[in-house]
């Protein structure tokens, strides 16, 4: 199924993402993910379905789709809530200062007690206000969700109706409420354009990477002398293959790889490794680096969406609309509280009018009890609600992308706060996986050169990082050509050639004779009889050491799980200081196990290779380094993008922090409306509540995003 992505506007809170959510589901899509702060929309479009009328329905719903070619939107006047809050604010200064003592003693301002004269004022900011919340509040009911808009649409429109039918009965002094209405809208926008600005501010690193893929190319050409001539191109317009050239203080345009050149790289926009990396001839370049110093020639080997960079965005955007298992009561909450509130004012304005006295013991009137019931309804805020995750994720994912941790998903970020055990592979993970032959030894009369050419013939069809140095350093142009030959997992390969004869490249396992030293890399047989070995160097991260230490003053308990030998896996783990040494254990080994710990313990398990997979995606978290396979990557929920061990600590720290922040701020949430909707119902705020409860409402999410904000601050480890 193709996967569509849409640019949506019009989203103010989590119940116009639940509108588009609901709405798509209706149509039969699966697990859409809606961002209201990223104002996107991502789904797997279904085969029956065209993308043309899911755009249609949206638009219906009263939010605008904006196509993805359209760089620059035409601006429209009052195109944003900064623009109508300082609009409706020059209205509504002349319908509040004549309410100010004293103030009608100045000569001219008499007139603004004119009933007809404050409706004029009133008309602009009602009009301007109602085509925004008015419309949106229309269709959110018309879609079965209504949401915040729908509390403010009610709230002004009877502020400004029984205004209106005080003016036209004659009695305007008496029943002149147009200042509530004008306060309303033009609070509630600038509250909104409070909230826009702070939820820009969470999004701040990841505005930083999107910046880092839009940059110019010095593109090299050749004339028909064969001569270089370089032209500035937008990096978004080059291809795979094409040349370019990248001096010191610029940016690396796209993937690519060095064809001339050494340079001092800083990959710190993806890896979050602020110490420059040396690149030379054949090395990989991260689009998005800087050279600090040197010069490069390069090939470009992946643009758009399959470059590194453009890899992370996608998911840490993925990440940013999927909905964690904390959010989905606030949500629930959030989906049944706009008709709450609204029974909550009828029954604040019955109330009201029927039983509360004022000071003198006298019936408060319609008029006030009026006042308090709208109080009611503008004070309310389930935007805090809806807001209170995703603030909390938007901020946790930038600032792991920006330190080179990718979340694949937001669950991962809150399952992180219950990790009490850390499961390590050996090999490529607490090592560098960078072997040297050490050694070998040949059995028999077999020459030296046929001893390499036969073993490189077996390992070049292992990906496995033994396989892989010895494949590379015994390189032979004498490669045997199998009748068979396959790899059977956690102990070596297998292969027969055209004469029948059996091979084995193996562990200590696959040997028929076991009176055989133990204690090497690489057995060789031929029909079962050990023809030689070959031994091989790795050496241990020079983090790794630093990491376990971290992860046990923070009482979590670590485990060393390898395939290797007892002797080798115990050597690392008592150099590392690890509590627990699991060796020789297969694939399906390591599932087991890994299943067996994950029910005595939430487990996190680290690993980079082909057979780590299937126990990534058992662990409760798995993560991979960004230099593991293509297939631990694409199991494991965590990517470290420094291509190490040193930001693990940092990842489990990172999600322990959101998920506090996350507790934070729904706490903020729901006592802000248990303590304020009474408070507004009780009359508390004045003759002026409905002012108050405008301006307190978007402060209150403000709140949220300035608590969220503080975890670009918080020491994580």
């Amino acid at each position: 199924m193709e996967n569509i992505q849409l640019k949506v506007d019009g989203m103010s809170c989590t119940n116009c993402a639940l509108s588009i959510h609901k709405y798509l589901e209706n149509q039969g899509v699966t697990e859409p993910k809606v961002s209201f702060m990223e104002g996107e929309v991502q789904f797997e479009l279904p085969p029956a379905i065209k993308k043309e009328t899911l755009i249609k329905g949206i638009t219906n719903l009263g939010y605008k789709v904006r196509g993805q070619e359209e760089a620059a939107p035409t601006k429209k006047w009052l195109d944003n809530n900064k623009e109508r809050a300082l609009f409706c604010f020059i209205f509504t200064i002349p319908l509040v200062a004549h309410m100010i003592p004293g103030i009608h003693q100045i000569p001219g301002m008499h007139v603004f007690m004119n009933p007809y004269v404050q409706l004029a004022i009133t008309l602009p900011v009602f009009i301007v206000g109602m085509s925004y919340f008015g419309k949106s509040a229309w269709n959110s009911m018309l879609n079965g969700i209504p949401n915040m808009n729908v509390l403010v649409s009610i709230g002004t429109l009877a502020s400004f109706g029984y205004s209106l039918y005080g003016t036209l009965i004659g009695k305007g002094m008496e029943f002149a409420y147009y200042e509530t209405t004008a306060t309303i809208f033009t609070l509630v926008f600038f509250g909104n354009f409070l909230e826009d600005y702070s939820i820009e501010s969470t999004q701040r690193a990841l505005k930083d990477l999107v910046k880092a893929q839009k940059v110019m190319a010095n593109m090299i050409v050749f004339d028909e002398n064969h001569k270089e001539i370089l032209f500035t191109v937008e990096s978004d317009t080059l291809k795979v293959g094409d040349l370019v050239l990248i001096n010191s203080g610029e940016t690396i345009p796209m993937d690519c790889k060095v064809l001339w050149g050494e340079a001092n790289v800083n990959e710190s926009i993806v890896t979050g490794e602020s110490v420059p990396v040396f690149r030379k001839m054949n090395d990989i370049l991260l689009g998005g680096s800087t050279i600090e110093n040197g010069t490069l020639k390069a090939y470009i080997t992946a643009v758009g969406n399959d470059t590194v960079l453009a890899n992370i965005l996608k998911m840490v955007k993925s990440a940013q609309g999927e909905k964690p298992p904390v959010q989905i009561l606030a949500d629930k909450i959030s989906a049944i509280f706009v008709p709450l509130v609204i029974s909550i004012a009828i029954v604040t304005l019955l109330g009201n009018y029927f039983f509360a006295h004022n000071a003198s013991g006298n019936p408060i009137g319609f008029g006030e009890s009026m006042l308090r019931a709208i109080a009611v309804l503008v004070i309310s805020c389930p935007c805090a609600m809806g807001l209170a995750t995703p603030a909390a994720i938007a901020v946790g994912l930038g600032r792991g992308a920006r330190n080179g941790i990718v979340f694949k998903n937001a669950k991962s970020l809150e399952t992180f706060k219950d990790i009490k055990q850390v499961v390590f592979d050996k090999t490529g993970t607490l090592t560098t996986g960078h072997f040297e032959i050490a050694s070998f030894h040949i059995h028999g009369n077999m020459s030296e050169a046929d001893f390499k050419s036969l073993v490189y013939s077996l390992e070049r069809y292992s990906n496995h990082p033994i396989a892989k140095c010895i494949s590379t350093n015994w390189k032979s142009n004498n490669a045997t050509n199998w009748a068979k030959i396959e790899e059977v997992k956690g102990m070596g390969i297998q292969a027969k050639d055209k004469e029948g004869n059996e091979y084995w490249a193996g562990s200590f396992k696959t040997l028929a004779d076991q009176s055989a030293q133990d204690g090497h890399n690489v057995y060789i047989q031929k029909n079962g009889v050990l023809i030689g070995w070959v031994d091989v160097t790795d050496q241990i991260r020079p983090e790794a050491k630093e990491v376990i230490e971290t992860l046990h003053q923070q009482g979590i308990h670590t485990i060393l799980l390898s395939g290797d030998r007892k002797e080798k896996c115990e050597a690392v783990g008592k150099a590392l200081g690890i509590q627990e040494i699991i060796s020789e254990q297969s694939p399906s080994d390591k599932l087991e196990k890994l299943e067996a710990l994950t029910k005595i313990a939430p487990t996190a398990m680290v690993g980079d290779g082909i057979n780590d997979a299937p126990a990534l995606a058992k662990a409760t978290v798995g993560i991979s380094l960004s230099n593991a396979s293509h297939i631990a990557i694409q199991s494991a929920q965590v990517i470290l993008m420094n291509q190490g061990l040193k930001n693990l600590p940092m990842s489990l720290g990172l999600g322990r922090r959101t998920y506090e922040t996350i507790k934070e701020n729904l706490a903020w949430a729901f006592s802000y409306n248990i303590v304020a909707i009474p408070i507004a119902a009780l009359g508390l705020l004045g003759t002026w509540g409905p002012t108050y409860g405008a301006l307190i409402m978007g402060l209150s999410d403000v709140v949220l995003a300035l608590n969220s904000l503080r975890l670009f601050k918080k020491k994580l480890v």
